[in-house]
């Protein structure tokens, strides 16, 4: 538990983060999984932009390791063809 007013806020201020962190995160893992399981390549193709950005939007936000962003988007890549 906080013991001042500021610490107080400190922990609203984190959990606030956390939560739009989580949502990022899970948005993202959300179009890797449509590429990754995608029936055809031509489908998968069709959903691989929004899901490279959104890889990259989370390795700028240091949601995730710049390498793990960059393994990512080989494995898309990948799987897209």
């Amino acid at each position: 538990m906080p013991n001042s007013k500021q610490a107080t806020k400190i922990v609203k201020r984190d959990e606030i983060r956390r939560i739009h962190n989580k949502a990022i995160t899970s948005a993202m893992r959300t179009a890797v999984r449509s590429v990754l399981d995608a029936d055809s390549p031509e489908a998968a193709r069709k959903a691989m932009p929004d899901a490279m950005k959104k890889v990259d939007k989370a390795a700028k936000k240091n949601l995730i390791h710049a390498n793990a962003a960059a393994r990512m988007k080989g494995q898309l890549s990948r799987a897209a063809r």
